[in-house]
């Protein structure tokens, strides 16, 4: 432990095997990290600027890339800081900040996509309802919910634990995740059922109900058209591929980690990396060249 001003500080020891390699970690960051904004920027910018680009599912996807431009704000520069310092500490205070936040946004990305599904539903399954359904002010009722009731969940979880006693002042990783519940001397019961509280409420709901729009699209798709299933095949695609991705990784977090088993310190290191890169680069990726109206614009940007 190290105090500073009485703050209580937490040793990373996600870092012990790699520390001598973190001026190459440090670059391998950066670059990602500015990859990361600069891709997901880019589209969020083009979506803006072109009216065509105003419909709702455009503007869920942008909603999705700002969330990742959040969550890799939240987390690079301190792992950044890291990998240019002698120890990696962080103090109590801003891990709970950073757990708090990171769980928030993984519920925003959820329930953004749970948005993305129920448009797609609307949108293949009562297409002369869509304009009624899918108002200019529904989506906006539906995004200000995607990020509000997620930050209403995980603002709980820091005020129960900031004045809680430690006994451990060493996480295992390189960012304060689920594994923030091994500090404390005893876990109490309250904070393990709210935890399954919010993983229920804003991943496993979330995830059914995707689940469910698309068995409908799909029952809706193979009695219709081949024009109307290669329709489908190219905006719903992308929404799975994102949404399987993104369920395993944040799986692997909450209920791997939190396990006693305890697995190589380089194991931890490397799964943590992918769980940071992976995605915030991904979904630019898949957006970008699946969906065909973004893709037309992104080409038309890069041969100017």
């Amino acid at each position: 432990m190290e105090t500073k001003l009485n703050e209580t500080y937490i040793n990373l020891g996600g870092y012990v095997e790699v520390n001598k390699y973190r001026y190459l970690y440090f670059m391998i960051m950066f670059t990602a990290y500015v990859l990361t904004l600069c891709s997901n920027c880019t589209i969020v910018c083009l979506i803006v600027i072109h009216k065509n680009l105003h419909e709702p599912m455009y503007v869920f996807i942008a909603a999705l890339l700002i969330n990742s431009v959040l969550s890799s704000t939240l987390i690079y520069p301190k792992l950044l800081l890291d990998f240019l310092s002698e120890t990696q500490v962080i103090s109590y205070s801003a891990c709970l900040f950073q757990w708090s936040g990171y769980y928030c946004l993984a519920g925003s990305e959820f329930l953004l996509l749970s948005a993305m599904a129920y448009d797609r539903y609307v949108s293949i399954c009562k297409p002369l309802q869509y304009p009624v359904i899918m108002r200019k002010t529904k989506v906006n009722i539906i995004l200000v919910l995607a990020w509000f009731v997620p930050f209403c969940h995980s603002v709980v979880p820091p005020i129960i634990l900031v004045n809680q006693k430690l006994c451990n002042f060493t996480l295992k990783g390189i960012l304060c995740n689920s594994t923030i519940h091994n500090l404390h001397c005893v876990t109490t019961v309250a904070i393990t059922i709210y935890g399954l509280f919010m993983f229920a409420d804003l991943g496993i709901l979330p995830l059914l109900f995707i689940l469910f729009t698309y068995i409908k699209i799909l029952v809706i798709v193979y009695r219709s058209c081949r024009e109307v299933r290669r329709k489908a095949a190219q905006t719903c695609l992308p929404h799975l591929i994102v949404l399987i991705n993104f369920f395993c990784l944040l799986a692997f977090d909450i209920l791997l980690l939190r396990l006693e088993t305890d697995f190589p310190t380089i194991v931890r290191f490397l799964i943590t990396l992918q769980m940071i890169l992976y995605n915030p680069l991904f979904n630019p990726i898949i957006y970008g060249l699946k969906m065909k109206e973004i893709n037309k614009h992104l080409l038309r940007l890069f041969s100017k």
